[in-house]
């Protein structure tokens, strides 16, 4: 799994550079900083090892590229609106907000033969930065210095809902629904991010 995450950061900087932004080395360095590259995806889920949240954002913007062919296909006038560099930048770094939240720690668990062993596994700890999930991550971009465009901004912060709206306000679902009729990016990554994590992860897969 080593050489597969150590090429899977150099597919992802390669791509990320890519989208010829300025400072993007200094966003790379910048996760590094934060753990971005060595976290997990999840606790329980998808994907819960170390480089496991490198993995699924990769798989992200994989799923993303391909309903971009499907989506030109049958809407061609949302090409303009689906431009391959805005697509890299919010499938790679819409879960920058995942990068410091998780913390190795031991439990006992039962293994194939019914004995109690300790294992390595992980935790959850939002007291770093307890700022939300999506808009989380598009504020730890910002403040390193990116200058997202309006259309990846809304589809990094939205990109959770609708399960973000279950607990949120009437102002909330409005914002959600406006920025899915302003910019075609939302679904697209909302639906990449769900399909990643619920079907092809599922089983530990990655397209790439």
């Amino acid at each position: 799994m080593q050489t597969d995450i150590t090429a899977a950061r150099e597919r992802f900087c390669t791509i990320l550079r890519s989208t010829q932004i300025d400072n993007i080395d200094d966003i790379i360095t910048y996760l590094d900083e934060v753990g971005f590259f060595a976290a997990p995806a999840s606790v329980r889920n998808h994907f819960n090892f170390a480089g496991g949240l490198l993995l699924h954002s990769l798989n992200v913007y994989d799923v993303a590229m391909r309903l971009r062919e499907d989506m030109i296909a049958m809407r061609p006038d949302c090409e303009p609106m689906l431009q391959p560099e805005s697509i890299a930048i919010a499938a790679l770094l819409h879960d920058v907000c995942k990068a410091d939240i998780y913390r190795q720690v031991k439990r006992k668990q039962k293994n194939e033969i019914g004995i109690w062993e300790e294992i390595q596994t992980y935790d959850v700890d939002y007291s770093n930065f307890p700022a939300g999930h999506g808009e989380k991550s598009v504020m730890m971009l910002l403040r390193a210095g990116l200058d997202l465009e309006d259309d990846e901004l809304l589809a990094i912060r939205w990109h959770m809902a609708p399960w973000d709206l279950a607990t949120q306000s009437i102002e909330m679902d409005r914002s959600y629904r406006t920025a899915q009729k302003k910019t075609p990016l939302v679904g697209l990554i909302h639906a990449a991010d769900s399909l990643a994590a619920q079907i092809i992860e599922s089983d530990g897969f990655t397209l790439s």
